[in-house]
């Protein structure tokens, strides 16, 4: 799968969605993975209290979700960037979307919490992805799927 990346550089708001999606994947990579390996909190210093009212006794299945979806997701997407392929801006969309929810549903299950802030911080990382995906989306329109998918694929 080959995009012509000669026509011209990556624009200013596409190199934005790029980044953040980096950043996104890099805090959830690791943070999935510390979740992954220290279930019971004895690394990330998260009670176990916590996911009572969830349907999780531990973080390992949160931790796997945070490191598979929200850690590759945005990876995939940037590459799609990075390819300049005409479904990257819908991409960045869909990853700073599931990064809301992520922090909507984790906000839901087990409250706010401020020590560490990491629910506001990806939070705004969630607001400031969208925001760029929509200017994206405004500069470059929305891919047309069937003409894409014939001769992209």
């Amino acid at each position: 799968m080959q995009f012509d990346r000669t026509r011209e550089p990556l624009s200013r708001v596409a190199k934005g969605a790029l980044a953040l999606e980096v950043v996104l994947s890099i805090g959830a990579l690791g943070g999935g993975l510390i979740l992954m390996l220290a279930p019971r909190g004895e690394i990330l210093p998260l009670p176990l209290s916590a996911l009572a009212g969830s349907p999780f006794d531990t973080y390992f299945v949160p931790g796997l979700i945070l490191f598979g979806v929200l850690g590759f997701g945005p990876l995939v997407a940037a590459r799609l960037a990075w390819m300049h392929h005409p479904l990257a801006p819908v991409a960045a969309f869909v990853v700073g979307a599931g990064l809301l929810i992520w922090v909507a549903v984790e906000v839901a299950i087990i409250g706010y919490s401020n020590e560490p802030p990491l629910q506001a911080i990806y939070g705004i990382l969630g607001v400031a992805i969208v925001l760029v995906a929509i200017r994206w989306l405004l500069e470059v329109g929305l891919p047309q799927l069937h003409r894409n998918i014939a001769t992209h694929v």
